[in-house]
């Protein structure tokens, strides 16, 4: 499993140059964040072996038990988060991938000023670029808002704008819904006069395709771990 998991890993790497080189970028621009949704602490210990220096989970309690039988990392929130859920998210994670709505906001920002003043957390905000009714995200009309309510809290550092489009088979599908998150971005940069070097999004299917769109983030858990196990 460990051999598999390091030909995986160096196999996605590879993909990612090649994406960048043909989008005429550096492939140092991009992250690859090995997300190891239901896989075990040993597991996922592997990939950090192999290299994986950035890992992603979904939930907060699956990773709050993990983190503790896995060498040192970058851990990322790409899940949903629960405003119940926020003290534990911050004991976990080093960066938070969903912020999506004020509620949210004043909650992280509360439990930083009481737990852990002088702690900034860098985060991102989910922008549900398909606007499926079922999705978390903040619409895209409502990002802005949303930006500068972030920008106000000071323990929080907004470093960009995360997505999950809707899922389709052909990868091509996606590149509209990155398309329009990165143009949301140049959007948002010239509105609040500041910038917001980051773009969290493609999956194991599509990250080649939101590379080409200017992707500085991706989430890739199957192509590594192998299919998700059942939970």
């Amino acid at each position: 499993m460990a051999t598999d998991i390091a030909a995986r890993l160096a196999a996605v790497r590879r993909r990612i140059a090649g994406a960048a080189e043909r989008s005429g970028r550096d492939p140092g621009g991009v992250t690859l964040v090995a997300v190891g949704k239901t896989w075990p602490a040993g597991i996922v210990a592997e990939a950090v072996r192999a290299g994986a220096t950035d890992l992603g989970e979904n939930r907060v309690q699956e990773a709050a038990a993990k983190r503790p039988g896995v060498p040192p990392a970058t851990w990322h929130l790409i899940g949903p988060l629960q405003r119940n859920k926020a003290r534990l998210a911050l004991e976990v994670f080093d960066v938070i991938h969903t912020v999506d709505r004020p509620r949210l906001v004043e909650r992280l920002q509360a439990v930083l000023t009481e737990r852990w003043p002088g702690r900034r957390v860098p985060v991102y905000l989910e922008v549900n670029v398909g606007e499926e009714p079922q999705k978390a995200g903040v619409s895209p009309g409502e990002a802005e808002g949303l930006a500068r309510l972030v920008l106000q809290a000071e323990p929080l550092k907004l470093v960009g704008l995360m997505c999950i489009p809707p899922f389709a088979e052909d990868p091509e599908a996606s590149r509209p819904h990155f398309r329009r998150l990165a143009a949301l971005r140049d959007e948002l940069q010239q509105a609040l006069g500041r910038p917001l070097p980051g773009l969290s999004m493609g999956m194991s299917h599509d990250f080649e395709v939101a590379i080409e769109e200017g992707a500085t983030l991706v989430r890739v858990g199957t192509a590594i771990f192998g299919p998700r196990r059942q939970t």
